[in-house]
């Protein structure tokens, strides 16, 4: 039995480079790392912990040594960025005036406010909203309505898509990593490979071509299986790979002609990261749009689910019946938080500020082999690393290096796959910070003599 532990979702989290990186960090913060061990359940992707950190500000990470790091990451909750002060000053707000919690069965104002900020951004007919704690939770929420609404019973979605860790979510999700053990999973869950014009399985470089297969398998699928009740995709992964226009506008008219409700995940890419309020934006108009991680504002778990009109038929379910579904201070983190993008024209910023990387990125490529691709659109960006540009092999020795290379200089991320750096920072960044993390990215990528650790 294989017990490494899946690179599909994150860097893990044993081996030499992360012992020596802990290593170099000073005695205080290795003792609270070992504490950390000694009190939580241990799982991959998060144990052992990599620092401890004092504070979260803006678009960094600093730690109790005093390092600050341009955190392109975030876990996809700092769109407005870390500990943004109208984010905090609503909370206040809303806990002296004695409104933290709102019973079942009643409502209040700002968990309404933040319902109606959100038809009114969404396209089309995204009319009904719910909210709930958590995007897993959110996931259920949706495939649980379009089960309900359409009378079927069965799911098409994507391998190597992460959905969230609920038996209907996992089970929709495509990543081993999240069903093997827990025995039978939700039935009917079936899945087709996301669009990826880089990495096809054909070896094809006309896009049309790609995408005529890609299809091809949603078709054989859905002809065998006439009783699907939704498909369930981010419109862009969290790779990122970026399908084409044509791509979803076929899936769109695929689930029109069969009766299919579309379901786009943009936990992640939502509320402004791709440079659109929704990454849907760039597409076709879902039947129901997935809210999550930045939804609270960076400060509170908040998640939930933007429907279209028609589907408010089921007042005699229950579909969520979430103890915090209209908690007022998450809806007031996350209503301040929406109202300070608008303000601060963070959408408009993100994509400015993407276009700026991205050129930035794809001038690395030109001089650095191992970059074999970049992708992505706004700020949700992605470099995918290789051992040779011919044969695409995955470097996820080098990744690993680079990426401890760059935390050493002040800047941090993620890796997924083994091999691609995700580049996710606070829509607040600056074209300073823009300049920096490419600066960094320059030195790594250049095989530089390693740094010393960055205290």
């Amino acid at each position: 039995m294989n017990s490494e532990a899946s690179r599909e979702q994150g860097d893990i989290n044993s081996g030499a480079r992360r012992a020596g990186y802990v290593a170099a960090l000073d005695e205080h913060t290795r003792a609270w790392i070992a504490a950390d061990a000694d009190s939580f359940l241990h799982q991959a992707l998060s144990t052992p912990v990599m620092n401890v950190l004092s504070k979260t500000e803006g678009a960094y990470l600093i730690d109790l040594q005093g390092n600050r790091y341009i955190d392109l990451h975030g876990n996809g909750v700092h769109n407005a960025g870390f500990s943004n002060p109208a984010v905090i000053e609503a909370v206040k707000h809303q806990l002296e005036d004695k409104l933290a919690f709102t019973p079942r069965r009643y409502t209040n104002i700002p968990a309404v406010k933040l319902a109606q900020k959100l038809i009114g951004l969404t396209p089309g007919e995204l009319t009904r909203v719910l909210f709930c704690p958590g995007g897993s939770e959110a996931v259920e929420l949706a495939i649980t309505l379009a089960k309900q609404v359409t009378g079927r019973w069965k799911t098409l979605s994507y391998w190597d898509a992460y959905h969230g860790n609920g038996f209907q979510a996992a089970s929709v999700g495509g990543e081993e990593h999240f069903a093997t053990g827990n025995g039978p999973m939700v039935p009917g869950a079936f899945h087709v490979e996301f669009p990826n014009y880089y990495r096809n399985p054909w070896g094809l470089k006309d896009g049309e071509a790609i995408d005529e297969q890609y299809i091809r398998q949603l078709e054989v699928i859905i002809q065998r299986h006439p009783d699907i009740a939704a498909l369930v995709a981010e419109p862009i992964s969290a790779t990122p790979v970026v399908p084409s226009r044509d791509y979803w506008e076929r899936v769109r008219l695929i689930c029109d002609r069969h009766g299919i409700v579309l379901i786009f995940d943009e936990i992640i890419e939502g509320l402004g990261r791709t440079g659109k309020w929704f990454a849907c934006e760039h597409y076709v108009e879902p039947d129901i749009l997935v809210l999550g991680k930045s939804l609270g504002g960076g400060l509170l778990p908040f998640a939930g689910i933007v429907a279209k009109g028609a589907y408010n038929v089921l007042q005699h379910r229950s579909i969520g019946h979430y103890t915090h579904e209209k908690n007022p201070l998450c809806a007031a983190a996350g209503l301040a938080a929406i109202e300070y993008m608008e303000q601060q024209g963070l959408v408009a910023h993100a994509a400015g500020m993407g276009a700026y990387l991205m050129e930035g990125l794809l001038a690395l490529k030109d001089r650095y082999p191992i970059i074999g691709h970049v992708a992505g659109k706004g700020l949700h960006l992605g470099i995918d690393l290789v051992k040779h540009t011919d044969t695409k092999e995955r470097a996820v020795a080098e990744a690993e290096r680079i990426m401890y290379e760059c935390l050493k200089r002040g800047v941090a991320f993620k890796l997924i796959e083994g091999n691609v750096i995700t580049i996710r920072p606070a829509l607040t960044i600056s074209k300073a910070q823009c300049d920096e993390v490419l600066d960094v990215f320059a030195t790594v990528f250049s095989g530089a003599e390693p740094a010393k650790h960055y205290v």
